[in-house]
C-alpha cells in the first residue's frame, strides 16, 4: 500500500447502529435541473440535534441515506447541482461534496507463494513461520508462552474487506460484528464484506490474528478476533463517508481496537484552515472522538513517502485522483486518521530493524515502530529481494482463491503494532484508549537515530534521503519497536 499519495452503491441491509437510517428521503417538489448524483456530509452543529439539518437536506432536494446523530453527521445524496449552496443555513453547520475525495488505496506488489514448506525453526508449529521473520523481531514467539489473546478482545480492520473463507482467518473472524460501510451505510451481508477487488485487508487481518491451526501463518495475536470493516470500494478508493461509518461501526459493536492502513481526501495533507477540506476533517474528527469515548483506540499507518510529517512547507503531490497542485501547507494541515488526536501513529522498518527506505516519518507524529519490510536495503536499491518483505494471508481477486504472500508497506507495520496492542488489552483488560496506547509506547524498545543523513537506497536518489531528530523518542521510530513479549508480562 501506498499510504500517502498515489497507487495504494452497495445494497445496504438496515442495521442497528445506534444512528438512523434511512433509504428514502424527501425530494422538495420545486425539481432544479438534474445533475449527477453527488454525495454530501452535512454537519450539524456540534452537539445539536440533526433534525434540522435532515429538513434542510431534504428541502434542498437530498435524500439522507445515514444519520449519525451521535456526531451530528448526515450522509446525503442529491442530483441537485445547488444542493451545497440551498442545503445552508440555520442547523447546518458546514457541507461538503465528497465527489472526488476518494483516495486510491496502493495495492504494492503482492507476491504469492507457491506451496507451503514445513521448517523446524517454528516454535509455533506454523509451516510459514521461518519466513516470519517479523514475528520474532517484536518477540511474538515469548509472548504466546504467555498468552495468544482473549476472543473478547475484537479489532476492527477498516480495509477492502477479509476473506471469509481463508484456512487461517475463517475462525479468526467476528462475522456478527463485520459490515460493509461503502457509501457511507453499514450493510452486514457477507458478501459485502469480503474482498472483491483487493486482498489488501485479507493481508493487514492475517498479520494481526492469523490462526494457529498447523496452516500457513501466525498472526500477533491469534487469539483474539478480527472483524472485516470495509472501507475501499471496488474502485479501490476510501470515501470520507465509509470512514465515518466504519468508526461509528467499531464504536457501536464493541471493538477495542482499529487497524487503519489508509488516509482519507485526495490531498496527501487535509487543512482544517481550508474551505474545500474543512467539513471532512469536523466529520472524521468527530467520529474518530465519538469512537474513543466508547473506548476505541485506533491506529494508523504513517506513510509510505519518506515524508517528514513534523515538517510541512509544501504538497506537490496532492490530489491524488486530478492534476496535482502545488500548495504551501503549514502546522493545520494533518494526514487523516494517523495525525488526528489520540491515534497511534505507526512507522516501518526492514529485516535489520532501521527505517525501511520508504517510511514517512517525523517527531511528534510517530508514536511507534514495527516491521513493515524493505526489500531494497541490502542492494541499495539496486534490485528487490521478496523475503524481506511481510509474509501473511491473501486471496487472489482473479482466481477467487485464498493463499499466502508478501507485502511491503506501512500497511504492514501498522497492524504488527495493533496486534501487540490486542495482545495487551487481553493480558490487561481494562485500559482505556490513551491507557492502552501509552502502555503501548511504554513497554516499546527505543530505538536509537542513525547519524546523519539516512538513506539505505543511494542507488535510487536523494529522494529517500531522510534526518532523524530526537532522543530516546524520535522521528524515525517514536518511542521504539512494539514489544509484544513486554506487553503482556
Amino acid at each position: 500500500m501506498k499510504f500517502i499519495r498515489r497507487k495504494t452503491l452497495a445494497a445496504a441491509s438496515t442495521v442497528a447502529l445506534g444512528v438512523g437510517l434511512a433509504v428514502t428521503g424527501g425530494l422538495a417538489p420545486a425539481a432544479a435541473a438534474a445533475g449527477p448524483e453527488t454525495t454530501f456530509l452535512v454537519l450539524a452543529p456540534q452537539g445539536a440535534s440533526t433534525d434540522r439539518a435532515v429538513a434542510r437536506a431534504k428541502a434542498a432536494q437530498g435524500t439522507v441515506v445515514a444519520t449519525y446523530d451521535q456526531i451530528g453527521v448526515l450522509v446525503v445524496r442529491s442530483t441537485n447541482p445547488d444542493f451545497a449552496r440551498q442545503v445552508a443555513g440555520a442547523g447546518v453547520d458546514s457541507v461538503a461534496s465528497t465527489a472526488g475525495l476518494g483516495t486510491a488505496l496502493d495495492e504494492g506488489e503482492t507476491v504469492e507463494l507457491t506451496g507451503l514448506t514445513s521448517t523446524s525453526a517454528d516454535p509455533t508449529g506454523e509451516p510459514l513461520f521461518g519466513q516470519q521473520w517479523d514475528m520474532p523481531m517484536i518477540n511474538v514467539p515469548q509472548a504466546h508462552a504467555v498468552t495468544t489473546g482473549s476472543p473478547d478482545v475484537v479489532v476492527g480492520v477498516l480495509d477492502s474487506g477479509i476473506s471469509s473463507s481463508h484456512p487461517d482467518l475463517a475462525s479468526q473472524i467476528a462475522k456478527d460484528k463485520s459490515a460493509s460501510c461503502i457509501g457511507g451505510v453499514p450493510d452486514t451481508t457477507e458478501a459485502s464484506w469480503n474482498p472483491t477487488t483487493s486482498d489488501h485487508g485479507t493481508h493487514v487481518a492475517g498479520t494481526i490474528a492469523a490462526a494457529i491451526n498447523g496452516v500457513g501463518v501466525t498472526g500477533v495475536a491469534p487469539g483474539v478476533k478480527v472483524a472485516a470493516v470495509k472501507v475501499v470500494n471496488d474502485d479501490g478508493y476510501i470515501f470520507p463517508e465509509a470512514a465515518v461509518c466504519g468508526f461509528l461501526w467499531a464504536a457501536e459493536h464493541g471493538m477495542q481496537l482499529t487497524n487503519n492502513s489508509y488516509y482519507i481526501d485526495p490531498w496527501e495533507l487535509n487543512c482544517r484552515n481550508d474551505a474545500r477540506q474543512r467539513p471532512v476533517w469536523q466529520a472524521v474528527q468527530r467520529a474518530i472522538r465519538y469512537s474513543q469515548g466508547k473506548g476505541v483506540l485506533h491506529v494508523a499507518s504513517a506513510g509510505n513517502s519518506n515524508y517528514d510529517l513534523a515538517h510541512k512547507n509544501v504538497d506537490t503531490g496532492s490530489p491524488n485522483n486530478g492534476t496535482p497542485e502545488v500548495r504551501e501547507v503549514n502546522s493545520a494541515c494533518l494526514v487523516l486518521p494517523g495525525e488526528a488526536p489520540g491515534v497511534v501513529t505507526v512507522s516501518a522498518v526492514g529485516p535489520t530493524g532501521a527505517k525501511s527506505y520508504y517510511s514517512s516519518y517525523g517527531q511528534g507524529v510517530v508514536d511507534v515502530t514495527a516491521p513493515g519490510g524493505d526489500t531494497r536495503f541490502r542492494t541499495q536499491g539496486a534490485r528487490s529481494t521478496t523475503s524481506d518483505a511481510i509474509l501473511s494471508t491473501t486471496f487472489n481477486v482473479v482466481t477467487r482463491t485464498n493463499g499466502w504472500g508478501y507485502k511491503q508497506g506501512t500497511s504492514m507495520s501498522g497492524p504488527h503494532a495493533t496486534g501487540v496492542a490486542a495482545l495487551a488489552a487481553s493480558a490487561h483488560p481494562g485500559m482505556n484508549p490513551g491507557q492502552l496506547a501509552a502502555f503501548l509506547e511504554r513497554t516499546a524498545d527505543p530505538v536509537s537515530c542513525p547519524a546523519g543523513v539516512y538513506n539505505p537506497v543511494p542507488l535510487l536518489g536523494d529522494a529517500y534521503d531522510a534526518t532523524c531528530s530526537g532522543g530516546a523518542r524520535n522521528g524515525f521510530y517514536g518511542a521504539g519497536m512494539v514489544d509484544a513479549h513486554e506487553a503482556v508480562r
